[in-house]
């Protein structure tokens, strides 16, 4: 499982913007067929997705315009 894990990390890094914009449009395209097909499910626990999606968001933001070693690492 490791290595299978290593080999989707190591063809990423092989993507170009053409190919992140189609996983962003599948991955959003599926949020919304499971939005569809699950709201009921979804509708009870919209607090607890609210959460999630804003802190998911916040993570994301920091991680992205965040200045430190870790991102000074990656670009050696």
């Amino acid at each position: 499982m490791k290595a299978w894990v290593h080999e989707v990390f190591e063809s990423t890094r092989r993507y170009n913007m053409l190919d992140f914009s189609f996983l962003k449009v599948c991955l959003f395209a599926m949020g919304v067929l499971f939005g569809v097909y699950f709201s009921s499910f979804f509708l009870s626990y919209l607090p607890v997705v609210w959460i999630v999606a804003i802190l998911s968001f916040l993570y994301l933001i920091v991680r992205t315009f965040k200045r430190g070693e870790s991102n000074v690492a990656r670009e050696e």
